[in-house]
Parts: C-alpha cells; sequence; structure tokens
C-alpha cells in the first residue's frame, strides 16, 4: 500500500468536505437530532456524501466507517474512519471550532490522519514514523513538565447527565490544578492542540472512533503520549482518552482517579 498516496486522498477528501461545510456555515435551515443534544445537520450530510465519493473513487474495494452513514463493508485490512463535522453543535451556532476528521487504519490500527478546520485553513496531517505537520509545517507537543504551567482541554458527553458526578469531579481536579481548562467542542481539534504545544493534555470519555482515529495518528506523531484514564493503552474503540505532552501525564492519571466516586 503507497500510504503517500492514501494520504494525499485523504487530504484531497477532507477539502471537498470542507467545501460543503463553508457552503452550509451560517446557512442552516434544517437542524435534527439524532439524541437530546447530539444534532446533525444537512452540512454533515453533504460532507460526510463528498468525502466517501472520493474516497471510493480512489479505493472502492476499502471498508468505510462514517458517522452519519455507519459501516460499509470492504477490504478488511483497509478502512477509513471519518467524521465529517466534529463539532456539529458549534457548526449550528456559528462558532468557527469545527473540523473534517479522516483516519486511515490498516488491520484495526490508524496510520494516517487529516484534520481541517474550514474556517481557520489550518490541516493537520500525519502518518505513522513519518511525523506531523501544520499546514505542511512540523509541529511537536509543548515542553511544560507540570500541570501547575499547563493548559488543558476536555470535552462532556453526550449522555454527560448519567455521569455527572465523576465527570464534574475530575474536572475540579484539573481546574484546580492547572493553569486552565477549556472546553471547544471538537475532540479532533482538541488532540491536534495537543499536537502542535496549545494544549498540554486532553481527557475525554464515551467518544467514537470517528471522534478520535485521525486526531490521535497526528498527536502521536507529534510526540504525545495516549492512554487510558489509568494509563493503559488507548485503542480506538476505548471508551476514555487522556493524550498529553508526555511530561504531564502521570500527573493527570492522578487528577483524573475518583477516590471511590461513582
Amino acid at each position: 500500500m503507497d500510504l503517500d498516496y492514501v494520504q494525499r486522498v485523504s487530504i484531497g477528501a477532507a477539502y471537498k468536505g470542507a467545501e460543503q461545510l463553508r457552503l452550509y456555515f451560517g446557512n442552516l435551515d434544517e437542524i435534527t437530532k439524532k439524541g437530546e443534544i447530539n444534532l446533525v445537520t444537512k452540512a454533515d450530510t453533504a460532507s460526510e456524501r463528498e468525502i466517501v465519493a472520493e474516497i471510493q473513487s480512489r479505493f472502492p474495494d476499502h471498508s468505510i466507517l462514517a458517522e452519519e452513514s455507519g459501516f460499509s463493508e470492504g477490504s478488511s485490512r483497509y478502512q477509513w474512519i471519518i467524521d465529517p463535522l466534529d463539532g456539529t453543535t458549534n457548526f449550528a451556532n456559528h462558532l468557527g471550532l469545527f473540523a473534517v476528521s479522516i483516519a486511515f487504519a490498516i488491520d484495526g490500527e490508524p496510520v494516517i490522519g487529516t484534520v481541517m478546520n474550514p474556517e481557520t485553513g489550518e490541516l493537520f496531517t500525519a502518518c505513522k514514523g513519518k511525523g506531523a505537520t501544520l499546514n505542511g509545517m512540523k509541529i511537536g507537543v509543548s515542553e511544560t513538565d507540570c500541570v501547575s504551567d499547563s493548559l488543558l482541554v476536555t470535552g462532556f458527553p453526550y449522555d454527560f447527565k448519567t455521569m455527572l458526578r465523576p465527570l464534574m469531579q475530575r474536572f475540579e481536579n484539573c481546574l484546580k490544578a492547572a493553569r486552565g481548562v477549556r472546553r471547544l467542542g471538537s475532540a479532533a481539534l482538541d488532540l491536534c492542540y495537543v499536537a502542535c504545544g496549545r494544549f498540554e493534555g486532553f481527557w475525554e470519555q464515551n467518544l467514537k472512533s470517528w471522534d478520535t482515529a485521525a486526531g490521535i495518528v497526528i498527536a502521536r506523531e507529534a510526540g504525545a503520549l495516549i492512554t487510558d484514564f489509568s494509563g493503559n493503552t488507548f485503542g480506538i474503540d476505548d471508551m476514555e482518552i487522556l493524550a498529553t505532552n508526555g511530561k504531564i501525564h502521570n500527573e493527570m492519571i492522578f487528577l483524573l482517579e475518583l477516590n471511590g466516586i461513582k
């Protein structure tokens, strides 16, 4: 498999999706719900349609897992994992923090990640073993070595009401310890911002593979350490993710401990 070519196709597909998002941004006439607070718009579906069409025109035998259309079976080895609009709530409220997220996996392991914010024009890309870039320039995690000097970012799952106490305990622990905590509303961008040193750490739970698959390739290639909240190796189907610059990782694991709260 020519991964350089796969990466070029991934980037081209991201631009196709981003073009649709630009067309709809600020021009939505309908917003529907997949859950109580989980939104879907015409922009999501239009972006996904363009991305999938571009990929299938190049690799018709590859499997595709996309947030809106689900799983399309193909080769058991090669799979594309797509979030056509990560940050739909931001998008629907005219906030420019959203992204197209596309990952390519071999035997279940993401090896190429592409994340693009259409509003800022920032394109994050990475291929396993080749480092990560932002608009063609190499990026790396920050050198900050303690949480007290760190800016952190987190997200709240759609089913947060079922886990409010542990969620808020973790948030309180990190808020007290860190320089600050942000909540942007796009896990893909959160991971990329750890990758380029804007944040020292990111944690969230109950994400889906399309939320994280591209971002974890970019973050890892930039030097990030990614585990679950207990320090175990992270897999794209895991329900907890902790991504840091590596230097504050043990501190973050300690802060995410619940001390008996459930």
